[in-house]
C-alpha cells in the first residue's frame, strides 16, 4: 500500500528527476473533487483512466461529481474507487473508507447501541423497586386491615329466656326417650382353643400311654441334663465352627495365648468379655492365660466348666470334648433300645390283658406239633 502524505522532502524536490506525488484526497473536500483534482494533475483524461481500469467513463464521471445513486450495487462501486485511486497511485484503502463515510450503506438496519437498554434498566430501576414495595406494603397492609375487623371481643349473648326443653331436657313430641345405663363390661378375649387330641391314639401309634405315671417317670429319670450352651457375645477367632469341639469364652478381660509345640505363637490377644477362640482339631498347643476362672470350656457346644489352671493343654481339652461326644452317642443308642423295649413290653402286656394271643404263645403249638 502506498503511504499518501501528500508532501515529500525537499531534498527529494531537487533531485532533477523528481516528480511531485499526487495530492492527498484527504485535502479535498469530497472524494470526488480530490480523485479529480489527483486526474488533472496526473495529466490523465477519463478515457485514459477508463481503458487503464476497465470502469465505463459514465461511473467514473459519477465518482467525481460525487452521483452516487448513479453507481451500480455498493461491491461493485467500492471496487471503482479502489482501481481509480490505484490508477492514480493514492491511497486505497483511504479512499474506500472516505468513499463509506459520504456514502452510506442503506440498505443494513440500523442497530441501537451497545449498553443503551441496560442503562434504560438501571436508570428506572430504583422506579420498579419502589412500585414493587408500594404493592407488597398495601396488601399486607390490607390483610392485616380484615384480619383485625374479623376480631370481635367477646359479647353477652342475646338470648333473654332459655328454653324449657334446655332446662327440663324434654323436646316435645319425644316424650320416649333413651335411657342409658351404666357402661357394661367389654366382651372376654377371643382365644385359641385348645388341640384336640383323640383319646388312645397316640398309644395305639407309639405304644407308649403318655398319661401313664411310670412311663412319665421313666422319660424324665432317662433324659439327659441340659447344660449351658455356648452363646458368642463378641467376635469369635480361630477355627471354624464345623472343624472344632473346644471353644474358650472369656467371662471378663484377660489374655489368652496358645503356643505351638515348637513355642510359636497360634493366637495371642487380649480378649474382652464375651470374646471366644475356636480349637483346631488335631493341634498340639498349649493354652496360656492369665486367669483361669476368667475363661469358660464349651466342649461340643455345651459348658464343661472354667480352664483348671494357668497353662493347659489342648489335647486334653479336645480329649474330654471326643468323650464327651462318645458318651452322648452312647447315652442316646442306650435310651433308644429301652424305649424299644418298653414299648415292646407293653404291646405285650396289652395283648394279653385283651385276650389276644402273643407270639410266643403262638409259637408254642407249632414247636409242640414239630416235636
Amino acid at each position: 500500500m502506498a503511504l499518501d502524505a501528500g508532501h515529500a522532502p525537499e531534498e527529494f524536490k531537487a533531485h532533477p528527476d523528481w516528480k511531485d506525488v499526487a495530492p492527498s484526497i484527504v485535502e479535498s473536500a469530497t472524494l470526488g473533487g480530490g480523485l479529480r483534482r489527483a486526474r488533472e494533475l496526473s495529466g490523465k483524461s477519463l478515457a485514459d483512466l477508463a481503458a487503464e481500469t476497465k470502469v465505463h467513463q459514465r461511473f467514473l464521471i459519477a465518482l467525481e461529481q460525487n452521483d452516487w445513486s448513479s453507481l451500480p450495487s455498493r461491491v461493485f462501486a467500492i471496487g471503482y474507487v479502489r482501481g481509480y485511486a490505484a490508477a492514480l497511485g493514492l491511497d486505497e484503502q483511504l479512499a474506500v473508507e472516505r468513499f463509506k463515510r459520504e456514502s452510506p450503506d442503506t440498505s443494513a438496519p440500523l442497530k441501537a447501541p451497545i449498553g443503551v437498554a441496560f442503562e434504560d434498566v438501571k436508570r428506572y430501576s430504583p422506579r420498579i423497586i419502589a412500585g414493587v414495595a408500594a404493592i407488597a406494603l398495601a396488601v399486607i397492609g390490607w390483610n392485616i386491615f380484615q384480619r383485625v375487623n374479623l376480631m370481635r371481643a367477646p359479647q353477652p349473648s342475646d338470648i333473654a329466656a332459655v328454653p324449657e326443653s334446655w332446662s327440663l331436657g324434654a323436646v316435645p313430641g319425644q316424650e320416649d326417650l333413651i335411657d342409658l345405663g351404666a357402661p357394661r363390661a367389654a366382651p372376654p378375649d377371643q382365644t385359641t382353643p385348645a388341640l384336640y387330641i383323640t383319646p388312645g391314639l397316640e398309644a395305639q401309634l407309639t405304644g407308649v400311654d403318655p398319661n401313664d405315671p411310670a412311663v412319665i417317670a421313666a422319660a424324665a429319670a432317662a433324659a439327659a441334663p441340659v447344660q449351658k450352651a455356648f452363646n458368642p457375645r463378641g467376635a469369635v477367632y480361630g477355627a471354624p465352627a464345623t472343624a472344632s469341639q473346644v471353644v474358650i469364652q472369656a467371662k471378663k478381660a484377660g489374655a489368652l495365648v496358645v503356643r505351638l509345640a515348637g513355642g510359636q505363637a497360634l493366637f495371642a490377644r487380649q480378649m474382652a468379655a464375651g470374646e471366644a477362640w475356636r480349637a483346631p482339631l488335631g493341634v498340639q498347643a498349649v493354652i496360656d492365660v492369665s486367669d483361669p476362672a476368667a475363661f469358660d470350656i464349651y466342649l461340643n457346644g455345651e459348658y464343661g466348666g472354667v480352664l483348671p489352671a494357668l497353662v493347659t493343654p489342648l489335647g486334653q481339652l479336645n480329649s474330654r470334648a471326643e468323650q464327651a461326644a462318645r458318651q452322648v452317642a452312647e447315652d442316646q443308642a442306650r435310651r433308644q433300645l429301652q424305649n424299644q423295649a418298653d414299648r415292646a413290653a407293653q404291646t405285650q402286656s396289652q395283648a394279653s390283658a385283651q385276650g389276644q394271643p402273643t407270639a410266643s404263645s403262638v409259637a408254642s403249638p407249632a414247636a409242640t406239633m414239630t416235636n
